[in-house]
């Protein structure tokens, strides 16, 4: 099992050079920095601790320029854990780029979602309405903030209250891999993957077998005919 960081960038269409259309999704994939090994005799649990992005020295503390400096690798704006055999033999100090999967593998992207942006709680929580006649006045605010006689300073943490509603994690299942360019670090995902744009992805050996493997064509190049070597 293997897996990458990457960012969404948006999503385009690329063609095959038989007129064959593919809707894609384009992911940034700069290479991921191994900063610390995760083992089972320290740890219990066997993965890589990954950095993503560059981020100015000066926005560090005390601890974060540590463990970048312990690692011996400039410092890095995200850190992720990521398991999988094929990776976890890299050591810290190394870095992982897009080179780890092919054009036409499947794999399974992992996202956070946009959401239903910002609601109240008769539609985030399903809470129930007040009267509509006798001249109330309550509709559909969100009720007593009160607690019972406990902690009647503060609201208690968990308060069902309005907010960004079901931003949740989602994963898109065996989804096709139809181009892989690790000189410009980025890999086109057909179809459209979890998140608003500049959201961060995983992609990741399938989680379900697959039966059979999709056949990806030929794409058009559209690169000018210096960059061909022509």
């Amino acid at each position: 099992m293997k897996s990458i960081i990457g960012r969404k960038m948006g999503m385009t269409e690329v063609f095959a050079q038989d007129g064959t259309m593919y809707p894609v999704t384009v992911v940034e994939v700069l290479p991921n920095a191994v900063v610390a090994k995760k083992t089972k005799e320290k740890d219990g649990y066997e993965a890589i601790q990954v950095g993503y992005e560059d981020k100015a020295e000066r926005k560090l503390n005390k601890a974060e320029k540590g463990i970048f400096a312990k690692a011996g690798v400039g410092p890095k704006q995200f850190l992720f854990e990521l398991k999988g055999d094929e990776i976890y033999s890299k050591n810290v100090g190394e870095t992982i780029d897009a080179s780890i999967f092919q054009a036409g593998e499947v794999v399974d992207v992992i996202g956070t979602t946009k959401g239903h942006g910002y609601a109240g709680t008769i539609k985030r929580y399903h809470h129930h309405i007040g009267p509509k006649g006798h001249g109330s006045g309550y509709h559909r605010q969100i009720g007593s903030l009160a607690n019972n006689g406990r902690d009647n300073n503060r609201v208690i943490p968990g308060k069902k209250m309005s907010g960004h509603m079901a931003p949740h994690q989602a994963t898109i299942l065996n989804v096709t891999l139809i181009e892989v360019n690790a000189e410009k670090n980025y890999v086109l995902v057909k179809g459209s993957v979890p998140g608003p744009k500049k959201s961060i992805v995983m992609l990741r050996t399938p989680s379900r077998a697959q039966f059979s493997k999709p056949t990806v064509k030929e794409l058009v190049n559209h690169a000018p005919a210096a960059e061909k070597g022509e």
